[in-house]
């Protein structure tokens, strides 16, 4: 008896591990561009990097999305939860946080369980513009 994928050609055949699930949004990091305060700088702004306003986050956020990212390994000791926690505190953009989140999650998944550490991730990335995956019907 022949199964269903013996009758289609090898090149036909594609691993479910290829293809991005639909369910995953991507988290891009922001921009280094700050959003501007006035009408004027925000036409300026408008003209020369015509992106859109979310991706630029306003500077005073810093603060309180660094106090978020302590927060989450507060329940965690050790070298590398120290080590981390200092280079939150001394990062000086939200695009910085933004590549520290890789290592919050290891950080968070060898302290607690995978599980743990997506949750948790999920929290910090409200802070970061996302977009939806590619369609797979669309050229690279």
């Amino acid at each position: 008896m022949i199964t269903s994928l013996q009758i289609l050609p090898r090149w036909c055949r594609r691993s479910p591990l290829a293809a991005p699930s639909s369910l995953r949004t991507e988290v891009c990091p922001p921009t280094l561009r700050h959003a501007p305060a006035g009408a004027w700088q925000r036409a300026m702004f408008w003209l020369l990097a015509p992106a859109p306003q979310e991706a630029a986050p306003a500077p005073d956020r810093l603060p309180a999305v660094r106090n978020e990212f302590t927060a989450l390994l507060d329940d965690i000791e050790g070298d590398e939860a120290r080590s981390l926690r200092r280079r939150i505190a001394e990062s000086r953009s939200l695009r910085e946080l933004w590549h520290l989140r890789a290592a919050v999650y290891s950080v968070i998944g060898l302290a607690h369980s995978q599980s743990v550490a997506e949750e948790r991730l999920a929290v910090l990335n409200r802070h970061f513009p996302t977009r939806a995956p590619r369609s797979q019907f669309a050229p690279l």
